[in-house]
């Protein structure tokens, strides 16, 4: 099974470290890096330190594509990007004790002719049993329905499906007659989704009835909810320590991917995630920790079954 990565708006992440965030205050850093970013991104990082072969596809801009392609030639990640005129978004972190400020750009617009030919080329790499990971928001000029047609010629070739969005590309996905064989929002993109605030559980068995294989619910402290027909799990690790939050969703997504490649049942699917994201959260970047702290973390995960009320 190859695993391919498309990240269509990808970002540099300028991590900046303040002792406290005071808003309309100066402040001075006791830290700045930056990142090769972008979900799919992420996810590939995380999936080429696991050990696993990773393809990243996506839409570069020209002038900044540095970051990237150190990323790419210091890890096992193909790098099959499409490189187009004007630069890479930079998304701005500002970590304090309270936890991580987002501060995200638009990127570049996406041309028509950009997108068809990205697309194509994803179309045509990828094989019957192969999975192919949607992730992130989506720059201007790009069709919402995109990850929905994505999904429905990608599931017609054979591979499998798994989206990782929120908003408007993940409301047309879910309005589609084909569903990704697996999804992994956030218990806030679910409700957003669904309308409301019913129990995430429920809204994700609901999903499971109309077609989908898998489902991960990440709900921060509150661990996550793991689903498929036959089983649910909810999954809980704490962190002994955190460095940054941005991309422990992506880690999870990695996390997924890296399982199933084992063809691992959904405890172990369970296990693993969780110990990426929780590890992932010791590390600054797009990065896991060594494979043994990993499955450390896996094996002290807590993991309890449930049947209908909410866990």
């Amino acid at each position: 099974m190859a695993v391919l990565t498309l990240t269509l708006h990808p970002a540099i992440d300028q991590t900046v470290t303040l002792d406290r965030l005071i808003p309309g205050e100066v402040h001075r850093a006791r830290a700045a890096r930056q990142d090769a970013g972008g979900k799919g991104i992420n996810v590939a990082s995380c999936l080429a330190d696991w050990g696993v072969p990773v393809t990243a596809m996506g839409l570069l801009g020209a002038e900044n594509a540095a970051p990237f392609d150190a990323l790419f030639a210091a890890k096992p990640i193909t790098d099959r990007c499409q490189r187009h005129p004007g630069g890479t978004r930079v998304n701005l972190k500002l970590v304090d004790a309270s936890g991580t400020t987002d501060i995200n750009m638009d990127g570049a617009p996406a041309t028509p002719a950009s997108i068809e030919t990205l697309t194509a080329t994803l179309e045509a790499a990828a094989a019957p049993g192969d999975l192919i990971i949607l992730s992130g928001s989506l720059p201007p000029g790009c069709p919402p329905d995109i990850y929905a047609r994505l999904t429905a010629a990608l599931k017609a070739g054979g591979a499998r499906v798994l989206l990782d969005s929120s908003g408007e590309p993940l409301r047309h996905a879910l309005a589609a007659d084909l569903l990704p064989d697996i999804l992994k929002p956030n218990a806030h993109e679910l409700a957003e989704w669904h309308g409301g605030t019913d129990d995430p559980q429920r809204i994700a068995a609901g999903l499971i009835e109309r077609g989908v294989d898998l489902i991960a619910v990440s709900m921060g402290d509150q661990g996550a909810l793991f689903l498929t027909r036959q089983e649910a799990l909810h999954a809980r690790l704490s962190a002994e320590r955190v460095e940054s939050t941005v991309g422990a969703g992506d880690a999870m997504v990695a996390g997924l991917a890296a399982a199933l490649s084992e063809g691992a049942g959904l405890e172990r699917i369970a296990r693993l995630s969780t110990a990426f994201a929780v590890g992932k959260l010791g590390r600054a970047g797009p990065h896991l920790p060594d494979q043994s702290i990993i499955e450390a973390l896996a094996a002290r995960a807590e993991i309890k079954a449930f049947i209908g009320e909410k866990q």
